[in-house]
């Protein structure tokens, strides 16, 4: 387990280009939405703009790398070594939940300095927690792409098309551009479940019925995407 995990961060160090694209999207909705701070509060813009880092990681970054990865043969490989199956993944997980932090980080720290948000210190702690269950779902999403769709090209495309649609309906749905009902509807997609606890975990004092909903919601997505990704997913693409 410790082998592999130095050598995925390392794939990580090696590919820091990917990365820093994942952490650019994020920061750029914090600092073009500066003048909603005062209106729609800092939570807002916050919480909006780590589930787009969060749908980047899981949908762009994760999928990719697995579909590389079996492609070349890599999980082939590593099949025959004495390491329980599980590990492998676990270690590629577990590199990604470290990904989902950082851009949380990045975020707070981005906020800070340029929206001037501040929020408690149990609120940011809520708020990485939190992350992580957000992110869950778009790694299992992505597992759900990588596990049914074979050739890595078609993978990145699919990955692209689903990102984008995430990026379309989810953000602007949830600033009221497409309507109001539209707007309602949003609110209990995988874009508006975590944006939904996140918001509520960086205010804590207004975690409320609705924010529990969508907590119990955002766990079902992840149950369900997690349960078909690892159902079809491939070792191989032969």
């Amino acid at each position: 387990m410790k082998a592999l995990l130095k050598a995925d961060y390392t794939t990580v160090w090696r590919n820091r280009r990917a990365t820093i694209m994942v952490l650019i999207v994020p920061m750029i909705i914090v600092f073009s939405w500066k003048s909603l701070v005062n209106t729609a509060g800092g939570a807002f813009v916050l919480s909006n703009a780590i589930t787009l880092g969060l749908v980047a990681i899981g949908l762009m970054g994760y999928t990719n790398s697995i579909a590389r990865d079996r492609d070349k043969g890599v999980f082939q490989r590593l099949r025959v070594s004495p390491l329980p199956l599980w590990t492998i993944m676990a270690s590629r997980l577990l590199v990604q939940l470290s990904l989902i932090l950082v851009v949380t980080l990045v975020v707070f720290i981005s906020g800070y300095n340029f929206d001037h948000i501040t929020m408690s210190t149990g609120g940011y702690i809520a708020a990485f927690l939190i992350s992580i269950v957000g992110g869950a779902v778009y790694l299992s999403l992505g597992q759900v792409i990588v596990g049914r769709v074979q050739n890595p090209e078609t993978v990145n495309s699919t990955a692209r098309l689903v990102y984008f649609a995430f990026i379309m309906v989810g953000m602007f749905g949830e600033l009221g551009v497409l309507g109001e009902k539209f707007k309602k509807a949003v609110k209990w997609t995988p874009y508006g479940t975590v944006k939904t606890i996140l918001a509520a975990a960086l205010e804590p004092s207004k975690w409320d019925g609705d924010a529990t909903q969508a907590l119990l919601l955002t766990l079902g997505y992840t149950i369900v995407f997690a349960t078909l990704g690892i159902k079809w997913f491939k070792w191989s693409t032969k």
